[in-house]
């Protein structure tokens, strides 16, 4: 593979499906796509490979959630069709090298440790709309695309996922935050959720509640976030993004569509700063969402675990 910068490489394709997203207020992580897998193993991809792959569906125009390289492919009878273009994967690679011996950020002369480091690299794929015979086409798709109706109607899965994670959770108000103080989560009514040219109100009900849900995991106790102080500083708007990743990537696992935020305007100005600065700003963002995710599902599991003992 040719000689690549993989941090700006992907940056720019995000940039890009933010700028054209930013212009409805709706972000290519909206769309309803299902989260990317990989055709021949069936793992859905993780972190940045999730947003790095909405993003070149939405520009691109795929609706396929599977995604595989040219060989994999190849191994499931399948052929690329002529004048495809291929997408990027990453994955890190671990190598060991001597450095200098390090004590609280001093060298300690003369001295050197084997330290571990890791590298991006990139794999090039291929959407599932750019191959022709392939067995899973016709099965692709998610069997239930119909909006949910409104009100706000209970999504048993979900449902058992929030109350698994045992936050405490407020209903009223006009408006949904997490407060770090009281260490509780507040929401709107169920019955102010109401549908949108983006979404049920269903729709709109979870995914706000996993949004707030990503803000808690990062309390100083649980994964120990810095969240910033103030609207419009860079950690605020930076912990909004991993907030709206988080929740992106829940939506899909779960089978809620993500719902626009009608402050989404407001933070893509302030995620676009933050990208074009700094060419590794999504990865840490998706990196952070994906920790996020792992927390509150892993808590979910336990408190199944635990009911399932008694």
């Amino acid at each position: 593979m040719t000689n690549i910068d993989i941090y700006q490489t992907v940056t720019d394709r995000i940039v890009e499906a933010l700028e054209h997203g930013s212009i409805s207020c709706s972000l290519p992580w909206n769309s309803g796509l299902s989260l990317p897998v990989n055709a021949h193993t069936g793992n859905h991809y993780q972190g940045i490979n999730i947003l790095n792959l909405w993003a070149e569906a939405y520009l691109r125009g795929f609706s396929s959630p599977c995604w595989g390289t040219f060989k994999q492919w190849k191994q499931q009878g399948a052929k690329i069709k002529k004048g495809s273009k291929s997408s990027f994967v990453i994955f890190y690679k671990a190598f060991e090298r001597e450095e200098d011996k390090m004590i609280n950020g001093e060298v300690v002369p003369g001295e050197t440790e084997l330290v571990t480091r890791h590298f991006a690299r990139a794999s090039r794929v291929f959407n599932a709309d750019q191959v022709a015979n392939w067995d899973g086409a016709e099965s692709e798709k998610d069997p239930e695309e119909d909006n949910a109706p409104c009100p706000v109607t209970d999504l048993d899965e979900v449902e058992q996922f929030i109350a698994g994670t045992e936050a405490h959770i407020s209903h009223g108000g006009n408006r949904a935050y997490y407060s770090p103080t009281l260490d509780r989560i507040f929401v709107p009514s169920r019955d102010l959720f109401t549908e949108t040219e983006y979404s049920s109100a269903t729709e709109g009900y979870y995914s706000t509640i996993l949004h707030e849900l990503t803000h808690w995991s990062g309390a100083e106790h649980r994964l120990n976030r810095d969240k910033g102080e103030k609207f419009g500083d860079q950690k605020y708007a930076f912990e909004e993004l991993i907030a709206e990743l988080g929740a992106a990537f829940l939506c899909s696992r779960l089978s809620v569509t993500p719902q626009p935020r009608l402050d989404h305007a407001a933070y893509i100005q302030s995620w676009l700063m933050a990208l074009r600065n700094d060419k590794k700003a999504v990865f840490r963002a998706a990196k952070e969402a994906q920790k996020a995710v792992n927390y509150l599902r892993v808590l979910s599991a336990e408190r199944v675990t635990r009911q399932s003992l008694f």
